[in-house]
């Protein structure tokens, strides 16, 4: 018997002085930390949930909002509800490369480009990259993906007159460890990283697929080449309920 399935034969009480959405929540969390549901497992629909329970929609949508804000059930937009993966830890290093910290945790990277193209620096990027507001950089923004899940969306900007060929270089390889050697940077190093948190907007919780009422980590990064000079100004989101970002000494 499915385990999901044995919530049907335990259905929640009015007369127990505990509101039904919480039990119902209390009944799922069991199941979850018994590991009889595993992570990444999909629970059933809102309407499966009501039809086992005896309850309305409404009731067994309060229990999941809950679950969600513990942590414990991840909302995808569109997709369902989810029993919540292992947190990813991001370590902040000197040389922070997403395939490595992806590999790391035994998963698969991989990334979808969501646009590649030369724009003029606001005076936050210009700022970042040490260059004139008005000068003219590459933008490539990327979807991060885990295991096909998403764990990150970033902006990375590069100066254009600075990086002779970069946009180029990008267009042949979407791997910036790549495209930066092909140019001749062989190797680049994190200089800074200021992490700050805040609500998704509605395009980045659609794309990370997360629930708007959980926060993003959003890191503001500088990486310089080996002369120190700096080569990439970037802004990186990652969903709090798959990732934390770790400093250590």
């Amino acid at each position: 018997m499915n385990d999901m399935d044995d919530l049907a034969t335990h259905p929640v009480h009015r007369q127990e002085g505990v509101t039904l959405w919480r039990q119902i929540a209390e009944r799922i969390q069991s199941e979850i930390a018994s590991g009889a549901t595993q992570p990444g497992t999909k629970l059933p629909t809102e309407a499966d949930l009501s039809a086992r329970f005896g309850v309305n929609r409404h009731t067994v949508r309060r229990a999941l909002e809950e679950l969600s804000r513990d942590g414990l059930v991840r909302v995808e937009q569109g997709r369902g509800s989810f029993v919540a993966e292992d947190v990813l830890d991001y370590n902040v290093e000197a040389r922070t490369r997403f395939s490595e910290w992806i590999r790391k945790h035994n998963k698969e990277p991989s990334g979808i480009v969501r646009q590649l193209r030369e724009i003029t620096a606001d005076r936050r990027v210009a700022d970042g990259l040490g260059i004139r507001a008005g000068s003219r950089v590459v933008l490539l923004e990327r979807l991060g993906l885990a295991d096909d899940r998403p764990v990150s969306l970033a902006r990375h900007y590069f100066p254009a007159a600075r990086l002779k060929g970069i946009f180029q270089a990008l267009q042949a390889t979407s791997r910036i460890t790549d495209a930066l050697r092909a140019i001749g940077v062989e190797d680049y190093l994190r200089l800074q990283t200021r992490v700050t948190a805040r609500l998704p907007t509605q395009t980045e919780a659609d794309l990370l697929r997360m629930a708007r009422n959980r926060p993003v980590l959003v890191a503001e990064n500088i990486n310089v080449d080996r002369d120190g000079t700096v080569i990439e100004f970037a802004f990186s989101c990652y969903p709090t309920p798959r990732v934390q970002i770790v400093f250590e000494p």
